[in-house]
């Protein structure tokens, strides 16, 4: 990860200037995120937390479900699961859907079914390995939409393996993006499978529909999605240099409009978004805080967490850090005590509020000091 040095700005307690009103990312997407893969610093959001249709994409969670059944030992990639008549009828040749061409009554191994829901994004497949782990179609819905929320993916709700078009069928740009995250971060061992551009089975070749892979450099997954509802979208990732970023949009108007606002925004995603450090945790920062009773009049001021700021390189300059506490401060205080709050604020970031503490203990004044204080005090009105 690379993360840059803290940014000159200037503390103060009050609201500097309002912040320039300025987009630093202009898409045509309806809804749209990028994530910092790393540290998982939301980078860009437009609508990123409303829960949208998600059509294919939402077939990472399907794959996810296979994967950790994979690690719990209750599949193996030599497994053979039965092709029922629904998943050959509802997802298969018959459906006219997106397909990896499985044959009624057959049986495909396992290892098969996720290059074939990953490559092919086969309806077949994520019904087949939802009747095995779930049951049912719909009991397995459920399951993903229970392990999504254990995962904190909280706008998610399922109500197939597919991404088929449904009412119930949600979840946001932003818990996509997370979602990624856990695939590429969690599950480095199955990740090289989104990558891969093509799958043949059952004789019938077909390729990965991501538009990123083999035209950006670095790019490596994940899922394309499109229905009539949706639009056209894409969760992808790319690493460069050691960084990675994921993005998602959705609501696109055409396959070319999906791959052109693609390669824009992990351009964007790489070249035009740094982590930048602020603060690390125990660092002081440039301001006092008030003190009335106490035998200091003031009291310095700490951060007890390291902050750091995922921002386009353009909004920097726009950067605003404020120091906010309701003041004065009534001795005694104790070194430690949470006395205030700092605001992070920049052009599509935050506002972000972190705690302030008192970086040391003030005694309240003796008897004759208190006295001497409210008389000071009332004097002063």
């Amino acid at each position: 990860m690379r993360v840059f040095s803290a940014l000159a700005f200037t503390l103060s307690l009050v609201i500097t200037a309002p912040l320039a009103a300025q987009t630093t990312y202009q898409t045509d997407a309806s809804h749209a995120a990028i994530l910092d893969a790393e540290t998982g610093e939301v980078f860009f959001s437009l609508n990123g937390e409303e829960a949208m249709p998600p059509a294919s994409m939402s077939k990472m969670m399907t794959v996810l479900m296979v994967i950790e059944a994979l690690e719990a030992g209750s599949l193996s990639l030599d497994d053979e699961l039965p092709v029922s008549e629904h998943a050959w009828r509802t997802g298969g040749a018959a459906s006219g859907s997106s397909t990896m061409f499985l044959e009624v009554n057959s049986r495909a191994r396992v290892e098969d079914l996720l290059r074939g829901i990953i490559i092919q994004s086969g309806n077949d497949a994520c019904i087949v390995v939802a009747e095995a782990i779930g049951g049912s179609e719909e009991a397995f819905a459920d399951m993903m939409t229970d392990r999504a929320h254990e995962l904190g993916l909280t706008s998610a709700s399922f109500a197939n393996a597919t991404g088929w078009p449904d009412p119930d069928h949600r979840i946001s740009a932003l818990d996509l993006a997370r979602l990624a995250r856990i695939l590429i971060e969690d599950h480095p061992d199955y990740y090289g499978i989104w990558s891969e551009r093509e799958f043949t089975y059952n004789g019938i070749r077909q390729f990965n529909r991501n538009p990123l892979l083999g035209v950006f450099s670095g790019a490596d997954g994940l899922k394309t999605g499109h229905t009539q509802e949706s639009g056209y979208g894409l969760v992808g990732s790319a690493e460069r240099d050691g960084e990675r970023r994921i993005i998602v949009f959705n609501g696109m108007d055409s396959n070319a409009d999906r791959a052109t606002e693609a390669e824009r925004m992990m351009r964007a995603a790489l070249s035009d978004y740094g982590l930048y450090r602020l603060f690390e945790a125990g660092d002081a920062v440039d301001a006092r805080a008030d003190v009335f009773m106490g035998e200091a009049d003031s009291v310095a001021l700490r951060v007890d967490t390291d902050i750091t700021a995922g921002l386009h390189r353009r909004a920097r300059r726009d950067l605003s850090v404020t120091v906010n506490y309701d003041g004065p401060l009534v001795a005694p205080i104790a070194e430690g005590d949470v006395v205030g709050t700092l605001i992070v604020e920049a052009p599509d970031y935050g506002p972000r509020t972190y705690d302030l503490v008192a970086a040391e203990s003030v005694a309240e004044k003796g008897l004759m000091g208190r006295i001497g204080a409210a008389i000071a005090h009332m004097l002063r009105g």
